[in-house]
């Protein structure tokens, strides 16, 4: 089988059902026995085949029964409306405005897609000063990054997925990946 090549760069903002740190990370089951998530990009660089993908920003509802590496998930996608009729056919998913605000280093993070989810992610805080706690995940040979900034994050969507997250597992990283999977 043929597959078409393809590379994207940018930044990711991910929140999910599980504790911080999030053990599907390390290929244990999710905390609460299910996974439940979003993960939203914005691709300052990419390319499907011959279809520029720079500048676009996409996501993706997801949830799974019981462990990711089980299989059986399902997902809704999202791409923003700057997409043209190829971009769109490339990224294959449906027409949606996002707003999305990253900033990896601070591990801030909004994103808004109307009538659909609102999510956000801010650093983790000190129990007892209340200042921000910097945490990282180094993951040499990771599924989806190499080095994520650790969050807690809050979602609602509404539709095929709903979420309703509250001081849950969320990480921000700056991403490489292609048709082989994450270029290091």
């Amino acid at each position: 089988m043929a597959f078409t090549e393809w590379t994207m760069q940018g930044v990711e903002f991910v929140n999910c059902n599980c504790a911080w740190g999030c053990p599907c990370q390390f290929n244990s089951p999710p905390t609460h026995g299910d996974c439940r998530a979003l993960a939203f990009v914005q691709i300052e660089q990419g390319r499907y085949a011959d279809v520029p993908l720079d500048g676009l920003r996409c996501g993706i509802l997801l949830s799974w029964p019981k462990a990711i590496h089980l299989g059986n998930g399902t997902c809704q996608a999202v791409v923003d409306e700057q997409a043209d009729a190829r971009q769109r056919a490339a990224l294959e998913a449906i027409l949606r405005p996002i707003e999305l605000l990253l900033d990896v280093e601070k591990r801030t993070a909004t994103v808004r897609v109307p009538g659909t989810l609102e999510g956000s992610g801010e650093p983790i805080r000190n129990p007892v000063t209340g200042a921000a706690h910097r945490v990282r995940i180094n993951l040499p040979a990771g599924f989806e990054y190499s080095q994520a900034e650790v969050a807690s994050g809050t979602a609602r969507a509404t539709g095929a997925i709903a979420l309703d997250l509250q001081g849950t597992h969320a990480h921000l990283v700056r991403f490489h990946w292609s048709t082989h999977g994450v270029i290091r």
